[in-house]
């Protein structure tokens, strides 16, 4: 296997698409061409439901196993979503100007600001910053953690990097398949990426 290689693709079902998630059988995918969340199907790429998010420009998006977060970037707050109706349930100051990526670990909500090219450990209850470092590259984007390690996209130089959660250290990285990576989400075993500017959703290998 290859790290990068395309399993599978599809196309987007909204222009300029920003951040995914997954929530154990599909994709969710957050879009500032139109201001929706998706939820997708995985193998067919076709929408299950759609709502308006609570911003309005929405660029993080992950899944904590019961509700979704989303980082807008006008508001400049992260929101605490329910799934079912898309209603946000709280929401807190990012602690950066541009936010985007989000993901979670199972205790702790990071985050990175795109021209901040830092990232963030959160608590989720009150936003206060844990932890934070230095992103590899700037204009860094989507954000996912595979229960290890971080995973980080920058449209800046084209690469996905997986990151050492700890000190930031770049374990590896590999090249995306289109020119603008946005979306990163992992599923236990592949990641799942979007492209702002290809308005693609790949299925990836890591290893």
């Amino acid at each position: 296997m290859t790290a990068g290689r395309v399993i599978r693709s599809f196309a987007t079902p909204s222009s300029m698409s920003w951040d995914l998630a997954w929530d154990g059988r599909c994709l969710w995918l957050a879009s500032d061409g139109d201001d929706r969340i998706y939820r997708i199907d995985p193998v067919s790429g076709r929408v299950i439901r759609s709502f308006n998010s609570p911003g309005t420009t929405p660029k993080g998006l992950a899944w904590d196993g019961r509700h979704l977060w989303c980082s807008d970037g006008f508001s400049k707050l992260i929101y605490q979503i329910d799934p079912s109706t898309g209603r946000a349930l709280r929401s807190f100051s990012a602690p950066g100007t541009s936010p985007s990526g989000l993901a979670v670990d199972g205790r702790g909500l990071w985050h990175t600001d795109q021209t901040g090219d830092t990232i963030y450990l959160l608590d989720p209850v009150t936003g206060r910053v844990l932890r934070s470092f230095t992103t590899p590259s700037t204009n860094s984007n989507g954000l996912a953690w595979d229960g290890r390690c971080l995973w980080l996209a920058s449209h800046e130089t084209g690469l996905i990097y997986q990151l050492n959660p700890n000190t930031g250290r770049v374990i590896k990285s590999f090249s995306t398949p289109g020119d603008v990576p946005t979306g990163l989400a992992f599923d236990g075993r592949t990641l799942w990426h979007s492209d702002w500017i290809a308005n693609m959703i790949y299925q990836l290998e890591i290893t």
